[in-house]
């Protein structure tokens, strides 16, 4: 089954994405995340993240950074599904896709205006010093107090998890 994916680019594609919206004057604005089980607290981060400037472009972790970043049990939902879903919200312009631990790498990559991050990152920016090198800002956008793909995992497992480990 192929999954239409109209907003998943490859970086070379955003690239070309934002040197025209540069040369127009506006402001490529990149964010980075898992966003696995997406919540209140993502869609809000994420539409905070798209009033930073003229157009998203969100860097999705793969399934084997996320393995990475966050243990073996993770991702709940692989890179397309999360990808679609992404793609699928109104704040999000562009999707790419990224390997490696941290963004930075991609970040060198793309260039973006303007990097958004959670203020729970206040104390490290991974990209902070490319952008801010190359005239960029780097914004930190609170967070919605109890929202995190974290919590919902716990409440579902306090909830449910006898039933899951009854039935498999």
């Amino acid at each position: 089954m192929q999954i239409d994916q109209p907003k998943l680019l490859s970086v070379d594609e955003v690239r070309v994405q934002r040197d025209s919206l540069l040369a127009a004057g506006k402001r490529l604005v990149f964010t980075n995340g898992c966003f696995d089980i997406l919540h209140r607290g993502h869609v809000s981060y994420l539409n905070f993240a798209r009033n930073q400037g003229d157009a998203l472009v969100v860097g999705l972790n793969t399934d084997e950074s996320v393995r990475a970043n966050k243990g073996a049990n993770r991702p709940i939902h692989n890179e397309l599904d999360r990808a679609f879903v992404l793609g699928s919200l109104r704040a999000v312009d562009y999707v790419v896709l990224f390997g490696e631990k941290e963004p930075k790498d991609i970040i060198a990559r793309i260039l973006p205006q303007v990097l958004v991050k959670g203020s729970d990152w206040a104390h490290y920016v991974s990209g902070r010093d490319i952008v801010e090198a190359h005239g960029g800002k780097v914004v930190l956008a609170d967070l919605v107090e109890g929202k995190s793909t974290t919590s919902t995992i716990e409440r579902i497992l306090a909830v449910h998890g006898n039933a899951v480990n009854k039935h498999g």
